[in-house]
């Protein structure tokens, strides 16, 4: 009896498969904004062996992990994976909105009962969480264990907020000042240790005056180039490989550095920059040093404005995330030697992904004009309805109607909106359109209509929800490459958890990202955050 009873132990404990042994006292969820499902296998050839290809290796990886909902843009997206809700749950439509009341724009973060600390850019209140609808998994956590200290870093306040919500320690970078900065919501003052680290310029020891490739540029898999190559690096490779030279083509450069903080957000030192602080924030505030269960979110800003000026298919992007790799592996050898790994969870995923770039074989083709789409469908209404300021704007991949002008008329609003839906329609580079009627008062379980009505909010989305046609993008200056839509280069993401004694595994089957926020909670002991939907990953957590 003792023999069975033995031989069954042992056999449960060899079924826990990828399962963490126990709690950790340090989660790391390591965000790389744009980041695609694909780009860590293309890349991986060219990966060392203590960044990615170490989290891949070591870890549990989900390779159909996805956004199941249409607006993958940064803080959309963010607000998912920190609360583990829908868009139309949590409410984060854009960085900014319509008042249908007043038809006011409301952004995200502004708030005027707060003030930024060391933040030099412009004048009047500051930012902060006031406009979050959905607790996040760090106030979640700092709610049921006030003592846990928990911090998030990132370059675009947008990200820092949106992805720490309220509480805790939250930084970013100043835009004017090139310094790093928080909000007086979070804190009275800055820490001094952050302090100094302004003083000094720390910051700016990681700008790229001139930014050239890593690696030896026959090793490079993309071909498109604008600023890290120069017609001299082109003759040398080819004196060694002429039908890899011949094959790189120049792209026309979209921006020009205008100061500092272009240096670091254009470029891969804004991502070193950012896992610098994070080491330091680490070191100052004691995480993971005692049984207090802390959690550190970073999020890697630089890589999608990489992205979207130079498109996932230039030498650019590629040389971004060989130099990531490197800057990873150097901040893993840094965590791990301040606490054990089987006591620390990382987590690594994305917001999003990105588009083919607008200019990829084909020209000026691909771009949706919005300005345009506004005043047409303007025109059309007026046509229709008589003469009027019918549309106020568009934004989120939504059209915002004015109802002031629907009421003034005697109109109703549901036939507006539809009438606008259906003419939107025909407009170049349309693929979907639902009305906020079809959306509120229709339920639609499969399809892009499910992805669109996932992404509706009805108190701060517009009237009609547009879907683009695969590969078209808003047309915006400077803009090569963005994320937005429902499709698959947008919605498929990476996500590895390594770590806390995680046995390595490669996990196949669909995973929505709303999963992240409750799996962590689970893991950490807590409740989760109220408003999540997603279902806990049972590969991750013991049973």
């Amino acid at each position: 009896m003792r023999f069975r009873i033995a031989l069954l132990l042992l056999l449960l404990s060899l079924c826990g498969g990828a399962q963490a042994a126990e709690p950790p006292r340090l989660v790391v969820q390591i965000v790389v904004s744009s980041m695609r499902a694909d780009d860590l296998d293309r890349y991986m050839p060219n990966f060392g062996e203590g960044g990615f290809r170490r989290l891949a290796d070591e870890g549990v990886r989900y390779t159909q992990s996805r956004y199941d909902c249409q607006q993958t843009t940064t803080p959309v997206s963010l607000a998912t994976l920190s609360t583990g809700a829908m868009p139309s749950t949590h409410g984060v439509v854009g960085t900014v909105w319509n008042d249908y009341v007043d038809n006011s724009t409301v952004r995200l973060l502004e708030d005027k009962t707060v003030r930024c600390l060391d933040y030099h850019h412009g004048e009047g209140g500051g930012w902060s969480p006031c406009n979050l609808v959905a607790p996040t998994l760090t106030e979640t956590l700092l709610d049921y264990r006030p003592e846990s200290r928990t911090a998030t870093v990132a370059l675009d306040p947008v990200s820092a907020v949106v992805l720490n919500g309220r509480g805790g320690n939250v930084f970013w970078m100043d835009s004017v000042g090139c310094q790093w900065a928080t909000s007086s919501c979070y804190a009275p003052a800055l820490p001094e240790w952050v302090r100094k680290r302004n003083r000094e310029k720390f910051a700016l020891n990681y700008r790229m005056e001139r930014w050239t490739t890593l690696l030896p540029q026959e090793r490079y898999l993309n071909d498109r180039y604008a600023d890290i190559l120069s017609p001299d690096d082109i003759r040398k490779l080819r004196k060694t490989d002429k039908q890899r030279a011949d094959r790189f083509q120049a792209i026309p450069s979209l921006i020009r550095m205008r100061g500092d903080y272009d240096a670091l957000r254009y470029t891969p030192a804004g991502n070193t920059a950012v896992l610098e602080f994070a080491k330091a924030a680490l070191a100052q505030f004691n995480m993971g040093r005692d049984d207090r269960t802390d959690l550190l979110n970073i999020c890697l800003d630089a890589s999608r404005t990489i992205m979207e000026t130079y498109g996932p298919e230039s030498v650019e992007a590629e040389d971004m995330y060989y130099r990531l790799d490197r800057d990873l592996a150097e901040f893993l050898r840094f965590l791990f030697a301040q606490v054990p790994a089987e006591r620390v969870l990382v987590v690594l995923t994305s917001d999003h992904g990105t588009s083919p770039s607008c200019d990829l074989g084909r020209q000026e083709a691909g771009r949706f004009n919005v300005r345009q789409f506004e005043v047409i469908v303007n025109g059309f209404l007026s046509a229709r309805y008589g003469q009027g300021d019918w549309v106020l704007r568009y934004a989120g991949n939504s059209l915002y109607l004015n109802h002031n002008t629907v009421y003034e008329k005697g109109l109703d609003l549901a036939e507006i909106q539809n009438e606008a839906a259906i003419f939107a329609m025909q407009f170049r580079g349309v693929s979907h359109a639902l009305s906020a009627t079809a959306m509120r008062t229709s339920y639609f379980g499969s399809g892009y209509a499910r992805r669109m009505q996932n992404g509706f909010y009805p108190r701060r989305s517009g009237d009609v929800a547009v879907n683009l046609m695969p590969g078209w993008i808003e047309q915006r200056e400077g803009i090569r490459s963005t994320s937005g839509s429902m499709y698959g280069y947008d919605t498929r993401v990476p996500l590895v958890f390594a770590g806390n004694g995680l046995a390595p595994a490669r996990i196949a089957r669909d995973v929505e990202m709303t999963s992240l926020a409750p799996t962590l909670a689970r893991l950490l002991g807590i409740g989760e955050p109220a408003a999540a939907e997603g279902t806990v990953l049972e590969e991750i957590v013991r049973p």
